[in-house]
């Protein structure tokens, strides 16, 4: 049994799209890095764990501080939205009948899900954090499993801020609090490695 599960949080076209207001900046380009993760947890038998967003078309349940701009932007990430804004993820990233979809309310993809039931159900200790934006979903996410007493790897080169500046702060501050801050390379030679 592995103990490892990859996490890949908020991937989907309304983050991704710069004619989102959801959009962030330095996500696009981790797509490649996230794709060659994704592929590799896969191959190695590694559960791999889309946390994702889905706002009602009504918007009921979509953050008060971002309502506003959800309504004026074209109600990404929900039903009816244009295609380029919605949920979907990039095709890059494939499907595989072995992947687990998660659907978060809020940032912490812990917060009112059954993620940390089925974490331990499947014997996992350690996750591995990937995904889109480090400040919010993937800090939280990454508070909420130290918290609750994962091991936690943050993948650097696949999340993503709207700025650099905001980018390394974030990750300084995960190290500060215990998480382990890997490129994509690395996490890929030390598994091969073993």
């Amino acid at each position: 049994m592995n103990d490892t599960a990859l996490l890949v949080i908020d991937m989907q076209k309304g983050f991704l799209c710069d004619k989102s207001p959801l959009f962030i900046r330095g996500a696009p380009a981790t797509v490649p890095a996230c794709a060659k993760v994704i592929a590799f947890c896969r191959e190695r038998g590694i559960p791999v764990f889309f946390v994702t967003r889905v706002y009602r078309a009504d918007g009921s349940n979509v953050e008060h501080t971002r309502l506003a701009a959800w309504r004026a932007g074209g109600r990404p990430v929900s039903p009816g939205c244009a295609e380029e804004i919605s949920t979907a993820m990039p095709e890059e990233f494939g499907e595989d009948a072995r992947d687990y979809h998660v659907i978060k309310p809020r940032y912490s993809s812990f917060f009112q899900t059954e993620l940390d039931l089925l974490l331990r159900r499947l014997g996992v200790r350690r996750l591995i954090l990937t995904g889109t934006t480090t400040p919010n979903c993937i800090r939280t996410t990454c508070y909420d499993a130290i918290s609750l007493d994962y091991s936690v790897t943050v993948l650097d080169d696949c999340t993503s801020s709207a700025t650099p500046e905001i980018q390394r702060a974030n990750l300084l501050d995960m190290a500060n609090v215990g998480a382990e801050i890997l490129s994509s390379a690395e996490f890929v030679r030390r598994e091969v490695e073993g």
